[in-house]
């Protein structure tokens, strides 16, 4: 496709403009998207840290421990199921009213933990207070073992209080230097993706000693030749 003749001769003049001005923009260098993408995640791993509250943490245990004349081994069983009820919907309604928080709330501020090796439970509570941490654990862990104590006898397992949960005095949320650092480190491994998947400019121009042509009765020479890719 031909440009028309008014462009044609409007191009030269463009030209002429552009080499007349005083200051020309520079080029973009091709590695930009890094430092603005490390720039862009340190500003918000700082915001996070800034805006977002503390978060606290406090554990429960229980253990399951088998009557007489009952298999030892049904404890470690008896202690996986007892841990996978320690968040279902029914113990939580059960221990809402000592933990002082919602059934909903409870659903994302409780975790059981059982170990396959130990009739071992551990009930996690997490909130914004300290002290409410402890008392989401402690209430949800009473609840489980007041549950299991109304089937003790048909089970030849109970549960009993192992150890209670304490007030913590440290959040586990990440601190403000810890968020900073992982949204920098997050920026830039984006930012090396980006320049990874972006495609290559055209004309890039490569400089190299490639050996020259040789005459007869002339040795040969070395020239610089242009590779243009």
């Amino acid at each position: 496709m031909t440009e028309s003749p008014e462009k044609q001769q409007a191009a030269p003049g463009r030209n002429r403009l552009r080499r007349a001005l005083p200051f020309r923009p520079p080029h973009r260098p091709h590695w930009w998207p890094l430092p603005v993408c490390i720039v862009l995640g340190t500003a918000c791993g700082l915001s996070y840290g800034l805006l977002k509250s503390p978060e606290y943490a406090a554990t429960s245990y229980a253990m399951a421990v088998v009557e007489k004349g009952a298999d030892p081994s049904a404890a470690i069983g008896y202690a996986q199921s007892y841990g996978r009820l320690a968040t279902s919907d029914a113990t939580l309604s059960y221990a809402h009213g000592a933990a002082g928080e919602p059934v909903a709330a409870l659903r994302t501020q409780v975790l059981s933990e059982t170990s396959p090796d130990s009739p071992m439970i551990a009930v996690t509570g997490t909130s914004s207070d300290p002290r409410r941490a402890a008392d989401i654990a402690n209430a949800v862990i009473e609840a489980v073992i007041i549950n299991s104590d109304h089937v003790a006898e048909a089970t030849g397992v109970k549960l009993i209080q192992y150890t209670h949960a304490m007030t913590p005095d440290r959040a586990v949320s990440p601190s403000v230097p810890v968020g900073t650092a992982v949204g920098a480190c997050a920026g830039g491994l984006i930012g090396g993706l980006v320049l990874l998947v972006r495609p290559r400019r055209k004309g890039w121009t490569v400089s190299a000693q490639v050996p020259g042509p040789t005459s007869a009765g002339e040795p040969a020479s070395s020239g610089d030749r242009e590779l243009v890719r």
